[in-house]
């Protein structure tokens, strides 16, 4: 199961005790936020894509959509996301559990500033119904991105 592989991997940071397992399922931002209890924009969603056939993983917040212009100036090509093959295949989980944590090696991740201005973020944690609350150190620590990257656009903001 995809969750126990992130719950393995997140053992090592001490924080496998820390993954939430819902009865319902939180495989989508809303169904997550409810599953939880907070504001779906606190949501951590990771968007999977094919970047000159690598496998490239954005994990941005919940109420934040790919800005094509950003995504086409950071990595130079257009935003194509995987299809739910394509993610259980290169990343190693299904999609409403993907996540940055205990996936297959050389899936390139990076986190998006979106994020940044919450205090806490919950991804899911390798399940359609799991979800871990992690502060902005600690996904940086337990996800070791390559980096931080400013590719979406959140509601309200002028583009």
């Amino acid at each position: 199961m995809s969750i126990e592989r992130a719950r393995e991997y997140l053992k090592k940071f001490g924080a496998d005790g820390r993954i939430m397992e819902f009865e319902t399922s939180s495989a989508t931002v809303e169904l997550a936020a409810k599953a939880i209890g907070c504001e779906p924009c606190m949501i951590a969603k990771s968007l999977t894509f094919n970047v000159g056939g690598e496998c490239v993983m954005v994990v941005v917040a919940g109420d934040a959509k790919v800005d094509n212009r950003k995504f086409k100036e950071t990595f130079g090509v257009k935003a194509k996301m995987l299809s739910p093959q394509e993610v259980e295949e290169m990343v190693g989980h299904g999609v409403g559990g993907v996540c940055p944590f205990g996936i297959n090696d050389g899936v390139k991740v990076y986190l998006d500033v979106s994020m940044k201005r919450f205090d806490y973020i919950y991804p899911a944690c390798g399940s359609s119904n799991s979800a871990i609350k992690l502060n902005m150190c600690e996904i940086e620590k337990f996800s070791v991105p390559i980096g931080w990257v400013d590719v979406c656009k959140i509601p309200g903001e002028d583009a």
